[in-house]
Order: structure tokens, then sequence, then C-alpha cells
């Protein structure tokens, strides 16, 4: 099948669209459920990808190991639940992330990274994997990368609320941002909350631990609930459960993702796939020990 770029298509008005994740595995009983790209909604904002994977039990010297391997076009987004995750890069960066801090990373013109959990990790692997795609004019931008070990929390009447990405009611996330969005955490809570929303982004819930109820309708880990857009605020209850929220305003460019690129035409992509498969593309995450991952062919 040829690569096409997919088209912007955001919601003109409130919806609440259910979309079920491609659960997948990646060997070793750890469970992806892939909920962005969707066949039906292909992204939400700026953010393309969503990935919630585990949780998965973790004995030393067990647990996620990811070869380095490129992107292009995107900035990444950890966020964990439970566990540790050691991330190394073609910068040179070589850090930890623990539940509550975030890693960011800007890929731009090209960066290659490493995902491992530590040799000493024991106890349980859960989070989410986000990806969002660059806008045109800095999508090839000098990568970067960025560790934020603390970020703005807010107490809504119970529940205190993440800012991972954005701004929410006055507190703004340090994260280096390219296009208006925003990402946050919702814990359990002693009782609903009314979220504040900005009217011009689309927005989406995903559960990623027990049941929620969202604007009326509950929803499980395995489904995102799209949001649509000219929203103020939404109704979320997480008193049974744990919620991921991503928002933007709609990027009206074609978008091709493919592999672990963000692009916009099928010759970029074939030629990110040539210039890493040849050593050209990024520089080596000496840190790692290992092989790479090459590039699949391109269709």
């Amino acid at each position: 099948m040829p690569l096409r770029p997919s088209p912007a298509a955001p919601a003109p008005g409130p919806v609440l669209e259910r979309l079920d994740a491609k659960a997948s595995s990646l060997g070793g009983g750890l469970t992806i459920r892939r909920a962005l790209p969707h066949h039906a909604r292909r992204r939400i904002g700026p953010w393309v990808f969503l990935d919630h994977f585990g949780p998965l039990p973790v004995t030393p010297g067990g647990g996620m190991d990811v070869a380095p391997h490129p992107h292009i076009g995107l900035q990444t987004v950890t966020w964990l639940l439970e566990g540790r995750i050691l991330h190394k890069d073609s910068l040179g960066y070589e850090q930890e992330i623990r539940p509550g801090q975030l890693n960011w990373m800007t890929a731009g013109s090209g960066i290659a990274h490493s995902e491992e959990t530590p040799a000493d990790e024991s106890g349980s692997m859960h989070g989410v994997q986000l990806w969002l795609a660059l806008p045109g004019p800095v999508r090839d931008i000098a990568p970067a990368f960025e560790h934020h070990p603390t970020l703005p929390r807010l107490d809504l009447g119970g529940t205190e609320v993440t800012v991972i990405a954005g701004t929410l009611d006055g507190h703004t996330s340090p994260a280096t941002m390219h296009s208006p969005m925003v990402a946050l955490d919702i814990p359990p809570g002693s009782a609903p909350v009314a979220l504040p929303l900005d009217p011009a982004f689309e927005h989406g819930i995903l559960p990623v631990g027990g049941e929620v109820v969202v604007a009326g309708e509950r929803v499980a880990p395995g489904t995102l609930l799209y949001l649509g857009t000219g929203r103020e605020q939404v109704d979320v209850d997480t008193t049974q459960g744990h919620a991921v929220m991503v928002g933007g305003a709609p990027l009206f460019e074609d978008i091709l993702l493919w592999w672990n690129f963000v692009a916009r035409t099928p010759d970029e992509v074939v030629e990110a796939t040539r210039a890493w498969n040849a050593g050209e593309l990024a520089g080596p995450v000496a840190a790692y020990q290992g092989d790479r991952l090459s590039a699949p062919p391109v269709p």
C-alpha cells in the first residue's frame, strides 16, 4: 500500500466518540494498547501517537529493552505511572525517569535514542508514550532533550491534576512547546471535577487504570474518548480510575506517520529510511550496549 499523508479532520464541535485501542504484545508479557493513530481519528491536535503500555511485573534484568532507533519531525513524551525507564540518546543524554517526572525529546531534523528498564528494577512497569507532530515551520529544528523532575499540580476539589504539557488554569508545564497544546494526568480523586478546557482545542481522554466517567460516559482502559472542540469544561470522575488527557489546536497540515518518522511526503520517509540505514541520520547512542534497530523497507 502506498504511503499517503492523513488530512486533518477535527470535529467542528463537542462530540463523544469511543475509539477502541489496538492491543498488541512486544513479548515478555508486555501489552501495548495503541489509541492513536486510529482509523477513525488519526490525531488530536498535534498528538499523533498514543500508546498505553503495561502494567507488567518486572524482575531484575527483565523489562523493556528498545534498541537505538531514529525520529524526525516530532516530539516524544514518556509518562510513567509505575516503574523506571532509562533514556539514552545520540546527543549524549542518559536520563532515568520515574513516575511524576517528564522526559520530553524534540527530534526535529533527527535524533536517535534507546529505552531500557534499569537492570536492578523490580516491581511493575506501566505508563504512556506519546508523540506530537512538530508544525511545518519548525519540524526540522535542531534536536533537543529535556528532563523535568517536577511539574505543576493543581488541586481541583479533591483531584490533584498534573500539567504534563501546556497550561491548566494558570499552571504551566516547563516543557518546550511549538504549537498550542495540553496534556494532563488525572489520578484517582475523592470527588468528580469540572475540568476547564480551551474551547479552541480538540481533546481526548484515555483511561489508564480502573473506570472513569467523562461527561456521563463510562470508559475503561483500552478505549480513547474523543471530545471534539468547543468545550469550555468537562466533568471528569476518577474516583474509581485514572486517566490521561491530551488536546491541542487542530493542526491543519497533512501528516505522514510511518515507523518512527513524522513527515509530509513519501520522499521524506524514503530519504530518512535510507539515511538511517546508511548511518547518516543522527549519531550513535554511544551509551547503549548492543546493536541499533534497522528501518524496515518503505512500502
